[in-house]
């Protein structure tokens, strides 16, 4: 799978995250248009073939700058989109807007509905990531230090039954749950993506910033709160010198799918980012039940392994 929206010029697709909804699957990501940054929205029927169905253009007065990076849920048949709004720089914050066919959405009123305080933080928001485990939605998303120079994550929750709103999100802590502080990492962990296997937490996320190279690493947890890594060694690392993703693979998406196969979505150009295209890969378990990619090409699957922490 190779992916880009070129509505707007250069092929352009960034921060993926899919679900299955009304029959097909929906592609959800950030695009450009003139002026700002937008979401772009395309089906499939097997993940593979994708066409753009939509776009999710900045509507509201604290959306005028642009609204980016997609997280989408399926909850009690509706598609809940969790998104940032953009260009803002330290005010940048989290939204919620919720669609009954996937396409059309209607904004959380309460919006921005959260963005993370304290002397360790900035304050901004941005790459949104939600979880609901029982009555409990945990939200994900990464944020800055007071100078704005390294990007690290937060974790808040709320009951499921508030509806997602400002009011209803509980800040679950009082510093980083994982910043950067391996050499691939450099000053960068953005982009949190969680699912949940056999009672533990796997986070899938982003280290480096665009181009840097970003790269997509694992961490995992028991609760949901506090997290370490499963290596120090990236779990997709960018590609080498002349293949499509040597400036980066990044922005990690992972989606599960109802016959429960996991697979992971991401970024990836080997311009620096004039162009971005999206791909997948399949997650599979070791007998520790711990992820490793696997790609196919031309028909044969190539297993990349993680190097395990030392």
């Amino acid at each position: 799978m190779f992916y880009a929206d070129s509505d707007h010029g250069a092929p352009f697709a960034k921060d993926p995250d899919v679900v299955r909804f009304g029959g097909r699957y929906l592609l959800y990501y950030s695009i450009r248009m003139p002026g700002q940054i937008g979401i772009g929205i395309a089906e499939s029927d097997d993940l593979a073939q994708w066409r753009k169905v939509g776009e999710l253009e900045p509507a509201a007065d604290y959306e005028r700058k642009g609204v980016a990076a997609p997280a989408a849920l399926v909850h009690e048949g509706k598609v809940h989109l969790f998104y940032q709004i953009y260009g803002n720089k330290e005010k940048d914050a989290l939204c919620h807007a919720v669609s009954e066919d996937g396409l059309r959405f209607e904004r959380n009123t309460t919006n921005p509905i959260f963005a993370p305080t304290g002397g360790w933080t900035v304050g901004r928001a941005i790459d949104a990531d939600v979880y609901i485990e029982g009555d409990t939605a945990f939200l994900y998303g990464a944020t800055r230090d007071p100078q704005m120079k390294q990007q690290m994550l937060f974790v808040a929750t709320a009951p499921v039954a508030a509806g997602f709103n400002r009011d209803s999100w509980t800040q679950r802590c009082d510093a980083p749950i994982l910043k950067p502080e391996l050499p691939w990492e450099t000053n960068c962990i953005e982009a949190p993506s969680v699912l949940k296997r056999k009672g533990r937490f796997f986070m899938f996320y982003a280290g480096g910033y665009n181009n840097d190279p970003q790269q997509i690493g694992v961490a995992v947890s028991d609760d949901g709160i506090a997290w370490e890594r499963l290596s120090d060694k990236p779990l997709l690392p960018n590609g080498p010198e002349g293949s499509w993703n040597h400036s980066e693979s990044g922005h990690p998406g992972v989606f599960v799918d109802d016959n429960s196969e996991v697979w992971l979505f991401f970024q990836g150009n080997n311009d620096k980012g004039k162009t971005w295209y999206l791909s997948k890969m399949r997650v599979a378990w070791d007998d520790e039940d711990l992820p490793y990619l696997i790609r196919v090409e031309d028909g044969h699957e190539f297993h990349l392994v993680q190097t395990r922490q030392l």
